[in-house]
Order: C-alpha cells, then structure tokens, then sequence
C-alpha cells in the first residue's frame, strides 16, 4: 500500500478526501444524536434516582438506529439521496419527499470535514501518525459542533481522544510517553486550577468540566511543550470572537460562550505547525 502510495502521489489526498466526506455525514449524526442519547441516559437516571417512574420512551435512539430520516416529514432517506455534497446538489437543498430545505449545515459539516482531513495528506505519510491525525481531527470536529449546540463536551468522545493520545505516543509517535502523560494530567489541572480561581474571586462558574478533559486530551497528543502554546491561541481567538458576538449580537456577558471550539482549533493548529509557530515565537523574543 505504502509503494502504492508512493508510485502515484495523488492518490493519498484523494483517498482522505473522499474518507473525509463519508465520515462527516457519519459526524452530522453524531453531533445530532449523541446530545439526545445522554439525555434519555440522565433522564432514566433521575428517575432510578428519585425513585419514580420513568416515562415511556420513544423507538430507541442509538447512532445506527432508527434509520435517517427527514425532521420534517418524517420520511427515510434513501442510500442514493445521503451522497455526501453530491445528494445535496442534486437534490437542490431540498428533501426529495417534502421539498423542505436542508440545512446548509449538513453539507458545510461534510465539506469541513473533508478537506481538514484532506490537509493532513500535506504533514502526514502513509503511517500510523497520519492515521492517529485522521482520528484526532474528526473528533475534533465533532465536539466542536456538539459544544457550539449545546455546551457540553462528552466525555463519550473527550476520555477515548485522552487515552487514544496515550496510546498513540506509547511508541512516541508525536511526543514522548514520558512528556504525553505529563501534557494529559498538566491540561485538565491548569483549567481546574484555573476554574476553581475563577469561582473564588466571582462566585461564578467560568468553564464547564468538559473543557478540562478535551486540553488533558490535547496534552496527550501533543505534550505538555503545547499547552502553552494551545492555551495561548484558543484564549486570544476565544476573547475576540466573545467580543465579537456581544458587539454583534448585542449578547451580555452573563450568557455562556462555549470555549471547546476555541481549544479544538488551538489543538490542531497546534498539531500541524505547532513546533514551527513555538520556534518563530522564540526566535522573535531572542531566546531561540
């Protein structure tokens, strides 16, 4: 495969980019259900809690089943209408069997996906770096959406990324064990400390617990080395953006602003030029 690879150099990027696609419409029902199946899962919980009877539930809802289907009709959607983009295009943005319109965001999640994946074939041969890369960002992507829904990081996908990075770095595939371990228990209790600061000085809470464990998986692919590097981008990209939102959208401090998103992106800027930006930043301060 590698040899394949190698005696025709365009077929790596094509591979990730179709792969890149069929797993975004994979994300989107993720990102989509996922949110759902927790809280069928705390509801039967507090109700096994409370010691009260728990109400009668819909068709199970997993990430298999029930089958796709339009929100608004109801109606399956076919193999041949679930093409990623293609379907979209063809059938004009619209559901073939109601004709109410698609959210472009189904689409936009494919096409993300596809070429962030596709840009891997750029920093990455056929190896088990490029694989653990494909992984990494596609759970990326996916609590990105799911924190901007819904605030909330899962720990469904937050503590699988953490012990993934571990694994992947056992034989130091981007950092050393030694220096993974240390990035995983230095990313959740930088954010802890600085969570429990926070609640301290205001009486509030700053960040949510999920925050903590998505940069403890950061640290675990990436080291401790780019944890400052990380906390540094999704702080500054963080703190425009909020700005830019109460400016813009005329929204108060008190209303939560989802940070995940911020240190998802930090983390893989970070994976993919974060020794170059660290070394510019050194030799621009003269200490390297």
């Amino acid at each position: 495969m590698q040899a394949l690879f190698d005696q025709l150099d365009w077929l790596l990027p094509l591979c990730l980019l179709c792969l890149g696609l069929v797993v975004g419409s994979f994300l989107n029902v993720v990102i989509y259900r996922l949110p759902l199946m927790m809280e069928t899962r705390w509801r039967r919980d507090c109700c096994e809690l409370l010691e009260v009877p728990q109400e009668k539930e819909a068709a199970r809802l997993t990430l298999a089943t029930p089958n796709s289907h339009c929100p608004h009709c109801g109606s399956a959607i076919k193999p041949w209408h679930n093409i990623p983009l293609i379907s979209y295009l063809l059938l004009g943005g619209k559901c073939a069997s109601c004709g109410v319109k698609i959210s472009l965001r189904y689409p936009a999640v494919e096409l993300v996906t596809g070429l962030l994946t596709l840009c891997l074939a750029c920093f990455f041969a056929f190896s088990p770096a490029l694989l653990g890369a494909i992984i990494f960002t596609w759970a990326l992507v996916a609590l990105t959406m799911i924190d901007i829904d819904h605030t909330l990081l899962p720990d469904d996908i937050t503590l699988p990324l953490l012990w993934l990075g571990l694994l992947f770095n056992l034989g130091g595939t981007y950092v050393s064990l030694g220096d993974a371990v240390i990035g995983a228990m230095a990313g959740y209790l930088i954010l802890w400390g600085v969570y429990w600061l926070f609640k301290l000085v205001t009486g509030k809470d700053g960040m949510g617990y999920g925050d903590f464990k998505l940069l403890a998986a950061l640290g675990a692919w990436l080291g401790w080395q780019a944890l400052p590097l990380v906390i540094l981008l999704s702080s500054v990209v963080g703190a425009v953006c909020g700005i830019a939102l109460m400016l813009i959208k005329r929204r108060g401090r008190e209303v939560a602003i989802p940070f995940g998103p911020y240190l998802a992106a930090a983390g893989w800027i970070a994976l993919l030029w974060g020794e170059a930006l660290t070394n510019r930043y050194l030799s621009a301060a003269g200490l390297n």
